[in-house]
């Protein structure tokens, strides 16, 4: 915010500083091409991290500690292409999101890797993931329940497409899909990206850091 001074007696007048808007601006002109290759970069390392780090999901304790090491890195990663569109929080959001969503997901299949398995585990880990992001979205976003909405399906799709691309690693029980999969969640969650801050800022809603 800047401050105008005013004649004596009368109050000053503050208006929004045009540098945040403006940084906000560039940061949505910049979506198309910083979401997806957050996504291609932040899934692969997040999976292949908490793969060395924990080993295969094949437990509760594996779940929840691999969840939280690849979430910590994906949520990093998307936290980058998106700030300052939201906060800091939307890593943890997204580290606790996917370590609760992939223990119950895997928990849920008793840590199977069939493509139906693969599906509901993906499932339930974007919902967890999901639900927590649109809570730190809907404070500056409209319809972010969309977003919870969508990220089960996307999650359920992007591991779909990830059986059928490289099944070597699904025989690994990585904590999440591949590059494959990867590309298909990139595109099916930039659209819903984009509709919410383009029509924030045709709405002329401002968005909080």
């Amino acid at each position: 915010m800047t401050t105008t001074s005013r004649p004596p007696g009368q109050p000053p007048v503050t208006t929004p500083a045009a540098p945040a808007a403006d940084s906000h601006a560039a940061a949505v002109r910049r979506l198309p091409w910083a979401w997806p290759i957050a996504i291609l970069v932040g899934f692969p390392i997040g999976g292949l991290v908490a793969n060395l780090i924990v080993g295969k999901i094949d437990t509760a304790a594996a779940a929840l500690a691999g969840g939280l090491i690849a979430g910590g890195i994906i949520g990093a990663a998307q936290w980058l292409a998106l700030r300052p569109l939201v906060p800091w929080l939307w890593v943890v959001a997204t580290s606790v999101g996917m370590a609760v969503g992939l223990g119950a997901g895997a928990a849920l299949v008793d840590y199977g890797i069939s493509r139906g398995d693969l599906a509901v585990m993906g499932a339930i880990t974007g919902l967890g993931v999901g639900g927590l992001q649109a809570a730190v979205l809907a404070p500056r976003v409209s319809g972010a329940l969309w977003w919870a909405a969508v990220n089960p399906a996307a999650w359920a799709l992007a591991w779909l497409v990830t059986s059928f691309v490289i099944t070597s690693n699904v025989k690994e029980h990585f904590t999440n899909f591949g590059a494959a999969g990867a590309l298909l969640f990139a595109l099916l969650t930039w659209l819903l990206l984009r509709f919410f801050f383009q029509g924030n800022q045709r709405e002329g809603k401002p968005l909080e850091r």
